[in-house]
């Protein structure tokens, strides 16, 4: 696998791709993301990485700073700018009730989510995935983006329902925003 990560060393999805780019999900860097499992533009700990590379899958703890009293939906996007892909590889969407002001570790699990967090589906599934680069692709960057919405998001651009929504068709759908913060973590698989 580590002469695939370096025939692909220098294909990125890029950075214009995130959500955070998203002319519809602009708005204000208002909100402080931060996590006490990681600093911003550290590198995060195994323990957040996907099952299948020695992680554990689990989800960092997330706080941020209060979101103003007239939201009415939190908008959680964890995306890879630096997959292989055309677009950022999305890792988690999840909608969070205005009452949550931050996440424990594992809140983000598909079997198990925090109350007050609906998880959507994502580049493979439910709940949070953790990291996975290919060996050998150098790092990637898991940019955690949380979006405070005017309105609850209750459908897909294309119309479909939430549940079954592709990822990219519910981040279409969402806008008014009115706050937002980002949080990134670093991981390396050599």
């Amino acid at each position: 696998m580590a002469v695939i990560g370096k025939m692909l060393k220098n294909r990125r999805a890029g950075e214009t791709g995130l959500a955070w780019n998203s002319s519809n999900l602009a708005g204000a860097d208002t909100l402080t993301l931060t996590s006490p499992d990681f600093e911003n533009e550290e590198t995060l700990p195994t323990v957040h990485a996907a099952k299948r590379i020695g992680g554990k899958d689990l989800s960092p703890a997330l706080n941020w700073s209060p979101a103003p009293e007239s939201t009415g939906q939190l908008l959680l996007v964890v995306e890879d700018p630096d997959a292989p892909t055309a677009a950022p590889f999305v890792h988690c969407v999840a909608l969070l009730d205005p009452s949550v002001t931050g996440l424990a570790q594992g809140a983000l699990d598909a079997e198990n989510p925090a109350d007050g967090v609906s998880l959507l589906r994502s580049g493979m599934g439910r709940g949070y995935h953790g990291p996975a680069p290919i060996k050998g692709h150098g790092p990637h960057r898991y940019v955690f983006q949380l979006f405070a919405l005017a309105e609850p998001v209750t459908a897909a651009s294309s119309g479909a329902a939430l549940d079954s929504a592709k990822p990219r068709d519910v981040l279409a759908a969402a806008g008014g925003v009115l706050a937002r913060g980002r949080l990134d973590g670093f991981y390396e698989r050599s």
